[in-house]
């Protein structure tokens, strides 16, 4: 981070990449982190190692969005957590239960370092996974499914996108592995060109992935896969890999 950023710019790398990996943000934090996505190397590098750990997670339940009041409390929880984790490692006591003038150093060098960024990595994958759970208890299910075969461009690869009500997931075999800096990105259209998705997501060693497409596919008409810079693209900047015609 340069010289030249603003505490709100500070605040964002500080707090918001697992919020937004997760869509925990309210609109206008999301904005706002989009925006300094743009000049963050660092951010846009933490919100695609987030985004391989939640892509990554099995398909257990219909990726439907929890409500929001419930993904405000569950970030709120995570964030308390690691705070009090990160003090506990940083900050020792001497024999009379205060803190000694050389923990205090060593908790001041701390918060200079992103030192807690693998724990809040981990606690990201922990609430996702309790996410699905949760939002599985509160979907009850219901609806029927429509299977949709997508165009794949990679010879031997396979892909089909399970729609159930107004939410989407691809279900990938076959896929080649992205060079070393990329990754894919899913795109929907609507009308005009391709949106991006924030979905950015890799491939296992046999080219498998399960990938929840974010938000309601309500008036999408196609949904696609390209190769992208590590970080996502706005705009594609390959040819799609995979075509799911929706209507």
């Amino acid at each position: 981070m340069s010289a030249g950023h603003s505490h709100e710019d500070s605040r964002l790398c500080g707090e918001s990449a697992a919020p937004y990996v997760l869509g925990a943000l309210s609109d206008d934090e999301h904005e706002a982190f989009r925006r300094h996505l743009d000049s963050c190397a660092v951010c846009r590098e933490e919100v695609a190692a987030l985004q391989v750990v939640a892509s990554a997670l099995p398909a257990a339940a219909p990726q439907l969005s929890a409500p929001p009041a419930l993904k405000r409390r569950v970030m709120a929880s995570v964030h308390e957590d690691v705070r009090r984790s990160a003090t506990r490692e940083a900050v020792g006591s001497d024999e009379r239960g205060e803190p000694d003038e050389s923990a205090r150093s060593s908790w001041r060098a701390s918060r200079a370092r992103p030192r807690w960024r693998p724990m809040l990595a981990s606690a990201a994958l922990a609430v996702a996974v309790a996410a699905i759970a949760a939002i599985a208890v509160f979907s009850g299910g219901g609806g029927g499914t429509r299977v949709i075969r997508a165009e794949v461009t990679p010879h031997g690869a396979s892909a089909s996108l399970r729609v159930s009500g107004d939410h989407a997931q691809l279900d990938i075999s076959g896929l080649p592995q992205t060079p070393a800096q990329r990754v894919y990105e899913v795109w929907v259209k609507r009308s005009g060109g391709p949106q991006p998705t924030d979905a950015l997501f890799t491939v296992t060693a046999h080219g498998d992935a399960t990938v929840g497409v974010p938000g309601s596919v309500h008036g999408v008409k196609v949904v696609m896969v390209t190769s992208e810079p590590l970080g996502g693209s706005r705009v594609p900047t390959s040819a799609p890999v995979i075509v799911a015609h929706v209507s």
